[in-house]
Order: structure tokens, then C-alpha cells, then sequence
């Protein structure tokens, strides 16, 4: 069984695409090859087939491999809600808020998890490629690391270190990044990719050539910048639009603190009659069509943020000139009318009230749902699906009128009497392409076209490992890979 590491010289170097365009490209050659992430910290976080919840880069990253999604893909999962603290998730359950101290205390029950996952996954499968975080040169981090380099010597396996040239100083990465590990980890790299490269290649050969004679490793290739180009964001938010201005549905996202699970609207940003706008700190409400009010790790601290950015005004004038408002998971929590949190789950213990606009009030508890659903939308009875990872219970009058019932019983959400707001717990519900058209013509799209979210995934998917076979060193990969014959 073989472990083959990526680790990157800095945050979004291409760590995951990596990965994914690795499984993919194994997986043709009828590989049996499995994703793992040591420890991920991020605020998109998928629900697995048992129950649990990983982050989302890893569940793109199974439907590269051609697997359902599991919690020992990714043990370890940290979701920031403040500055300085995370609830730790082992296993893909909670298991406390921590700050960074009490965590560092922590590491040796992450290490056992993380380890006790790679030994399952190798006794199952031929390769297993493990994605690294951030980068393996942050010498503050070195301390019981299980992330990047700490990992790869505890199982003695090679890496691939990799860096964007789109950002400028990739020989200074790669070469700097070398120079701060230890012999035996340097020894681990057994070669680099350099990635998102624009221009002419032979204008790049004579730095690749320094490099290799400089480090003593192989440059095993070079990517190009893919345009058109679409894998969800680990966590940094993807804002790209392109030509989207004259798109006839307008909708807007706010950038809170801590939104949770941005990459719900991703189909939107996709949708070429859709002109999808994240609205960050200390800018202007544009006018839409649509307002959708995102999840959060911190409902209460995120509500208090959006009342201090002008949101509750805005949202209001919004809903007095006819326009749709939307909320999923915490956003619906928000359109409610009181958030409690009597033990202190997300903050301080108290309570917050909501903005009011749906007669229903949340209580935090302890038990974190997590569940794949599928149902009909009231809005035309369409097909929907998604997942739940919520720790907050809604009651109140307004769910007599939900938003969803589920093909096995039970109703989701709420639909204001004039039509004009919906909740939902649902993540991933633009996915769904019944659903998404749906939401779409309710929110004033009158002739909305039908994406099929998955296929573009799918497709975008195939085109990295097109990339593997076209522009990097094959018959090295399948050598790490323990793949030679």
C-alpha cells in the first residue's frame, strides 16, 4: 500500500486541485486511490455517508476517486469561530471549542485519530494521497505538527511540493520552503509542480533548469492557469464573475465573519443568468432581487456584525419594495425571532433577538445534526436535496408553512405567508437542479435554465486529470505512487 503526500509552499498554492486531479487520474487507471487530509481548518464542511462531517475539499475530492464521502478522509477538522479558537471535530464529531494553546495540548488525541484513519485507509485501498495545509515551512507550527511534514515522517512518505507562479516568487517559494525543513524532510520531497503558469514554456525552462541543478530535485511539470475553471474553494471565497453585470437576476450575499459553507452558492456564481454579489465589510447593500443570508459558525456574533454593517435597514427597505429574501441554516435562524445559547456553544451564554421577520425563535444545543436529506420544495413541488449540519433547534408557527418536506417524513424550514421570505436548514439546495430553477423563477427569474451543478463539477473534474496526462511526469507519479510494473 502507498501513501504519496502534496504538500504547497504557501495557502492555495494547489494543494487540493492537486489531489483531486491526482485521484481522478489514478481512478482511470482502475487504481483504487482514496483521499486523506491530516487536519483541515475551514468553514466548508460536507456531510459524510456515516453520519459525520469533514471539510468540503475532501468530499469533491471522493467524488474524484469515484467514493462516497467518510469521516476518515478528513479525522481532524477545525472550524474557526473566533480569532484565536476552533471547535475540534474528530472523527467528524464535536468534541469541544478550543482556543489555540488548549489545542496545541490537544494534538497528541488529533495524532491518534489521524493516524488511526491513514492505517484504515491503507489496509482498504492501493494509494492513498493525502493533501498537507498551509505550508510545511511555518516554523511555529513544527511543534507536534500532524498536518504537513510531522505526518509524512510519522508513515515515511514522499511529497510533492507545490506553488502558484501566478503569484509571483515560485523560485523563492519552492527554494525557501526546502531550506527551512530538516534533512530528513528534505529528503522526503522527491520533487516539485508549479502551478497556474501563463505564457510561453521555454521562456520558464531556464529557471527550471537552475532549480533542478540548485535543490538536486526534479521539476516533475508545470500547469497551466485554467480560465473557466471551477473547484470549490477549501475556504478562501471565490468572487469571480465574469460578463455577469447584464445577467437579469441580481443577488447578494453578505460576507460575515464567520459564514459557514459559502460554496451553497456556487451554482449561482456558475449561473450564466445570474449576477451573484458578495457583499463585504463597510460596502454598500446593492439593489437585487434576491438577498440571501448565508450560515455562520457564530449566528448571534454574525447578526450583531450585520445590524453594525446597515444590513437590517437595508434588508428591510428590501422587503418593502417586494424584493425575496432567503436564509439557510443560520441565515434562517437570523429571519427569526430570538437565538439562544444557553450553554455557551457559539460564545458567551445568552440570548440575541433575531431580525423578526419569521415567527420562529432557535436554541443551541449540543447535539450537532448531520444528515443528507432529499424532498420536495413547496415552491413548485420541485426535487430537492442537500445536507444538514446545524446545532440549533427552530420552533414557532412559521415552520406550519416549511419550506421542504423530506421523502422520508418530516418538513424543513419555512415560507412566509406573503411569499416573500424562505428559511431552510438545507445546505447545498442550488445543486439540486429542480430546486435551484425553482428558487430561481420564485426569486423573479421568469424563464430560468436548468444546471446541472454536479456535471459541471464533473467535467471541470476530468479537465485535471487531463492536465496530469498532458503536462506533468507520468511515469515519476506512477513510481510514487507504487503504480510501476
Amino acid at each position: 500500500m502507498t501513501t504519496l503526500m502534496v504538500q504547497g509552499t504557501t495557502s492555495d498554492a494547489g494543494k487540493s486541485m492537486l489531489v483531486t486531479a491526482l485521484c481522478r487520474w489514478l481512478k482511470r487507471q482502475q487504481v483504487a486511490v482514496v483521499p486523506f487530509k491530516p487536519q483541515n481548518m475551514a468553514l466548508n464542511s460536507a456531510v459524510t455517508a456515516d453520519g459525520g462531517e469533514i471539510g468540503r475539499a475532501q468530499a469533491v475530492q471522493a467524488q474524484a476517486a469515484g467514493l462516497a464521502p467518510h469521516t476518515d478522509m478528513n479525522p481532524v477538522l477545525l472550524k474557526p469561530n473566533t480569532d484565536t479558537g476552533a471547535q475540534v471535530i474528530i472523527h467528524g464529531r464535536a468534541r469541544a471549542n478550543m482556543d489555540a494553546q488548549a489545542y496545541q495540548a490537544y494534538k497528541a488525541v488529533a495524532r491518534e485519530a489521524v493516524l488511526a484513519s491513514h492505517q484504515r485507509l491503507t489496509a482498504a485501498y492501493e494509494v492513498v494521497v493525502v493533501e498537507g495545509a498551509g505550508s510545511p515551512a511555518e516554523i511555529n507550527l513544527r511543534a507536534n505538527d500532524i498536518a504537513n511534514m510531522g505526518f509524512a515522517e510519522a508513515v515515511d512518505c514522499p511529497v510533492i511540493l507545490v506553488a502558484d507562479i501566478d503569484r509571483g516568487g515560485v523560485f523563492a517559494h519552492l527554494v525557501g520552503t526546502l531550506a527551512l525543513l530538516s534533512e530528513s524532510e528534505q529528503a522526503r520531497v522527491k520533487g516539485f509542480v508549479i502551478n497556474r503558469f501563463r505564457g510561453d514554456l521555454a521562456l520558464l525552462q531556464p529557471g527550471l533548469d537552475w532549480l533542478e541543478q540548485r535543490t538536486g530535485k526534479p521539476v516533475l511539470g508545470v500547469l497551466p492557469y485554467l480560465v473557466d475553471f471551477h473547484l470549490e474553494a477549501e475556504d478562501a471565497i471565490d468572487a469571480r464573475q465574469v460578463a455577469k453585470a447584464d445577467a437579469p437576476l441580481k443577488v447578494v450575499v453578505p460576507v460575515m465573519p464567520r459564514i459557514s459553507n459559502h460554496t451553497d452558492f456556487d451554482p449561482l456564481r456558475l449561473h450564466p443568468e445570474v449576477d451573484l454579489r458578495f457583499v463585504g465589510p463597510g460596502e454598500p447593500v446593492p439593489l437585487a432581487d434576491l438577498i440571501i443570508l448565508p450560515g455562520s459558525k457564530s449566528v448571534r456574533a454574525d447578526l450583531t456584525w450585520l445590524r453594525s454593517q446597515g444590513w437590517e435597514q437595508a434588508i428591510a427597505r428590501h422587503l418593502r419594495y417586494g424584493g425575496k429574501v432567503m436564509g439557510i441554516c443560520g441565515g434562517l435562524q437570523m429571519l427569526g425571532e430570538h437565538i439562544e445559547d444557553p450553554l455557551g456553544l457559539e460564545g458567551p451564554p445568552g440570548s440575541a433577538p433575531g431580525f423578526g421577520w419569521l415567527p420562529l425563535s432557535t436554541v443551541l444545543g449540543p447535539e450537532k445534526q448531520l444528515r443528507n436529506r432529499r424532498g420536495k420544495l413547496a415552491l413548485e413541488q420541485a426535487e430537492a436535496w442537500g445536507y444538514e449540519i446545524h446545532a440549533g433547534v427552530s420552533r414557532g408557527p412559521a415552520l406550519n408553512r416549511p419550506a421542504l418536506r423530506f421523502d422520508e417524513g418530516g418538513t424543513d424550514g419555512a415560507l412566509s405567508a406573503d411569499g416573500q421570505l424562505l428559511g431552510t436548514y438545507l445546505h447545498g439546495i442550488f445543486e439540486s437542479p429542480a430546486a435551484c430553477t425553482a428558487l430561481l423563477r420564485w426569486a423573479g427569474l421568469e424563464t430560468a435554465a436548468n444546471i446541472d451543478y454536479h456535471a459541471l463539477r464533473e467535467r471541470d473534474i476530468e479537465r485535471l486529470a487531463d492536465l496530469v496526462e498532458g503536462h506533468l511526469n507520468t511515469g515519476a507519479l506512477r513510481q510514487l505512487c507504487g503504480q510501476m510494473t
